[in-house]
């Protein structure tokens, strides 16, 4: 029997989603109050994977990644997911989303997303929350798996989150050299 060891501290990265670029800055503001300050912001990256949320909060949609600076306990994903359901909520204009949040955590071996579909390839978290492996990393490179999302397949996606995956790695590195 192994012993059974602490999990390591996640990388919380958000993916947001809007066509409205004028509530970037607010949501930024209300993530920050929930985890804290952010240290990386990606360019905003056109969203051409899907039309899906095009009737619900219009077109052009983009996305842009953030993350925050301080490291979440790795089985708190699905409370994160409760909270940025409760943002998307509060920027809602009659039942439709500006914005849609997708959580996700960083390991050193994967990406972790937070969903409120079942599916084949996702597990319980608690909540009514799944987890999704999203991405492996492997071969010096996060790479996608037979069910990963169109746009998290993409170059320009897995690029940014290889460079996350750096920064948390350092991280990680600089918590482990604390006294």
């Amino acid at each position: 029997m192994g012993s059974i060891q602490p999990f390591t501290r996640a990388k919380l990265i958000l993916g947001v989603l809007t066509a409205n670029t004028h509530v970037e800055d607010t949501v930024i503001s209300g993530l920050t109050s929930l985890f804290g300050p952010v240290d990386y912001q990606s360019e905003a990256i056109d969203f051409t994977f899907s039309h899906y949320y095009d009737d619900e909060m219009g077109a052009p949609i983009h996305r842009f990644f953030l993350t925050f600076e301080e490291l979440q306990e790795a089985d708190a994903l699905a409370p994160v997911k409760l909270k940025t359901n409760a943002l998307e909520e509060k920027f809602s204009i009659k039942g439709k989303r500006r914005l849609n949040l997708d959580p996700g955590f960083i390991f050193l071996s994967k990406l972790i997303l937070a969903t409120t579909k079942d599916g084949s390839q996702r597990i319980p978290l608690g909540s009514g929350i799944y987890g999704e492996i999203t991405l492996v990393f492997e071969h010096k490179s996060f790479r996608p798996l037979e069910l990963t999302y169109p746009d998290f397949r993409s170059d320009t996606y897995i690029h940014i989150l290889n460079e996350v995956r750096n920064r948390y790695k350092e991280q990680l590195a600089n918590i482990d050299a604390l006294p």
